[in-house]
């Protein structure tokens, strides 16, 4: 049977002896022809997102992970030089860490160390760069130094050195050359505390040149740095280039029974009483078996007399 128009029923309408339309053929009016490729969005209109996404994530970064921070001052020489950009590490405290004895760490002024110290003027280039974490920043109030004894320890230089942690003598080759250890003076060169919990000492390498632990002793910390004021640990030297180098522990650090003296200063508490429990203990006992023998050689004559 023909339909209406003269030709056979098909299922898309086509005339007999022609292939089907196919959906890119049948576009309104255009002959078949096939859609044009969408135009690729301008590089010029991409850069201002790419930029926003990298400041984004720079500013993620300086925030939980890595930070650039810039060496003031000489107070750490020849560890590092005034101007070395260091880069610290955010990441470990958000985990838990703890500043360990040997590491080099950058801190929040605890009690107006710095009061009195010019700071650096930056224009509005720079300022920016510091808020993203590109720079390290003016305004905020930060200190470098190594960390030589944690809570628990006992640190104490007297004379010229060594310098003590625990009754063990440091050998610190990163002392800076011609310094010796302690320093000879009556204003906190010579010392001797113990550092409570949630504290740390710390002191600079340049030993005559540094105002750190020893020489803030009257602050309301008495010269600890409370481990929440600590923003990281320094891990590289990023700048300049020819100084580009890591920031690992000294090995003096590492000596056998560093921890012994701290350990038995932390089981102090616990000792007199041990010690008495220990001393009683024998007595109560004797006394106890003395009262039984007793008794049983009393109720022993009572039953004869009976």
């Amino acid at each position: 049977m023909n339909s209406g128009n003269g030709f056979a029923a098909a299922g898309d309408g086509t005339p007999p002896g022609r292939p089907p339309r196919t959906e890119e053929g049948s576009g309104g009016g255009n002959g078949g022809a096939a859609r044009r490729p969408e135009k690729q969005r301008s590089f010029w209109k991409e850069l201002p997102i790419l930029v926003g996404i990298a400041l984004v994530l720079a500013l993620l970064i300086k925030t939980f992970l890595v930070q650039a921070f810039s060496i003031p001052s000489d107070s750490m020489q020849n560890t590092l030089q005034q101007g070395d950009r260091v880069l610290v590490d955010k990441l470990t405290p958000w985990f838990g860490s703890k500043p360990e004895r040997g590491e080099v760490v950058v801190f929040h002024d605890p009690a107006q160390w710095l009061a009195g110290e010019p700071t650096p003027e930056q224009n509005a280039v720079q300022k920016g760069l510091s808020w993203i974490g590109l720079m390290p920043s003016a305004e905020e109030k930060d200190l470098i130094k190594r960390v030589i004894g944690v809570g628990g320890d006992t640190v104490e230089c007297e004379g010229s050195g060594p310098l003590k942690v625990n009754g063990k003598a440091l050998d610190e080759p990163y002392v800076y050359p011609g310094n010796t250890p302690c320093s000879v003076d009556d204003q906190g060169g010579q010392f001797k505390v113990k550092v409570p919990k949630g504290y740390i000492w710390v002191m600079g390498d340049h030993r005559q040149n540094s105002r750190d632990s020893r020489y803030n002793q009257t602050d309301e910390n008495h010269g600890m740095v409370p481990v929440k004021d600590v923003v990281g640990r320094a891990i590289v030297k990023a700048w300049p280039i020819n100084r580009w180098g890591t920031l690992p522990i000294p090995d003096t650090f590492d000596q056998p029974n560093l921890d012994k003296q701290s350990s038995a200063a932390a089981s102090l508490p616990y000792a007199p009483g041990a010690a008495a429990v220990a001393g009683v203990l024998p007595v109560a006992v004797w006394r106890r078996r003395k009262a039984t023998a007793g008794a049983a050689r009393e109720v022993g004559a009572r039953g004869t007399s009976v």
